[in-house]
């Protein structure tokens, strides 16, 4: 493997596989691709796996484990799975395409940002859509997606004021990364636009729409075409 890799013992049901202490498209990739290989390994052993911006946690029954330190056996086995590790160019997911209405009334921070990167708003919409974004991680809120590959121009820090309530669908940027958030919840991003797209479903399998390692593109849409996918679901 000519990926720097180091493992951690999580309590005695996970471990934790650490790819750097940098967060970047290339390292995020590594980490999905890792996940992919030790998933088609299908130890019985593995319970789940958590990829997040550079790690990959693994939780595991240690009963299945026929080993005195079950750790230490599956860590060996992990770490001889990923020695053959290969990582292409394109990400291990879906590319997903996200309508996105930026309208005033969908966008009550859109003025604030645009002030902020001393950029028309005209030109945070076009930045904003023009991008392919990976999904590095969901957390936070169920199927809330870190999105990474954000241009840079429009990072915007949080609000210093948190709102208690974010309507489902609104897509924010806070500092480098933009995100989606699924259900309504308490936060601080800058709101920016909006998607009629649910992000979740709890009634399917799996109840998210994107998972990480999926890539985003997202569309810009008029209020009349949000309001008509809004009601078509």
């Amino acid at each position: 493997m000519n990926h720097p890799c180091e493992c951690f013992p999580l309590g005695d049901s996970a471990l934790m596989l650490c790819f750097g202490d940098r967060i970047s498209p290339k390292i995020n990739l590594i980490v999905h691709t890792a996940a992919k290989q030790v998933l088609e390994a299908a130890y019985p052993e593995i319970i789940e796996m958590v990829p997040a911006y550079t790690t990959l946690t693994v939780y595991y029954d240690p009963c299945q484990i026929q080993s005195a330190i079950p750790y230490e056996a599956l860590k060996e086995k992990i770490l001889n799975i990923l020695q053959t590790l290969e990582v292409g160019q394109t990400n291990v997911g879906n590319l997903v395409e996200i309508p996105v209405c930026y309208e005033s009334s969908f966008a009550p921070d859109l003025d604030r940002v645009a002030k902020h990167c001393r950029l028309k708003t005209e030109k945070v919409i076009d930045l904003h859509t023009s991008a392919t974004y990976d999904v590095y991680f969901l957390g936070f809120a169920p199927g809330f997606p870190f999105l990474g590959g954000m241009d840079k121009r429009l990072a915007t820090p949080r609000l210093d004021n948190p709102r208690l309530t974010i309507p489902a669908g609104s897509v924010g940027i806070a500092g480098e990364q933009t995100g989606i958030y699924p259900l309504s919840t308490p936060g601080g991003w800058q709101l920016i636009g909006h998607t009629p797209v649910s992000l979740v479903d709890f009634s399917n399998d799996p109840p998210t729409l994107l998972k990480p390692g999926d890539r985003v593109k997202f569309t810009a849409i008029s209020s009349r075409e949000h309001q008509e996918m809004e009601a078509q679901r």
